[in-house]
């Protein structure tokens, strides 16, 4: 890197000029810096359990359109069974949620979404 120039504009302010390339070696580097700060950060939330990582195949299936809650559910390892026992709904009701059939009432999803541990707008 070359060593700028320094200038005082006339109201006093002291300016640096460097070469182009200078500038955005520096900017580059900037943008490094703080992508590594929020891997850093992204990295101790997973291993706290504040975050987790998502399998390609499970965001794949959601994006593919397949109903969020079966994906979910499956992914966490529950039957349907299971899934409803937790929620004290009845397995029939969570398979039309499941299907799309019928639509899950607010405290319903929210039930849901506590026992596969994701959040109502995961389900959303």
């Amino acid at each position: 890197m070359n060593k700028p120039t320094i200038i005082t504009t006339p109201n006093g302010d002291r300016m640096a000029i460097l070469p182009l390339a200078d500038y955005e070696s520096l900017v580059e580097a900037a943008e490094d810096s703080a992508d590594i700060q929020t891997y850093d950060r992204i990295k101790q939330k997973i291993a706290a359990g504040e975050e987790e990582l998502i399998p390609a195949a499970v965001v794949n299936r959601i994006l593919e359109g397949e109903n969020k809650i079966r994906v979910w559910r499956e992914h966490r390892g529950m039957s349907a069974r299971d899934l409803a026992e937790k929620t004290e709904i009845s397995a029939g009701y969570l398979s039309q949620i499941e299907t799309g059939t019928r639509d899950g009432t607010f405290d319903t999803i929210k039930r849901i979404a506590a026992a596969l541990n994701v959040s109502v707008d995961d389900l959303a």
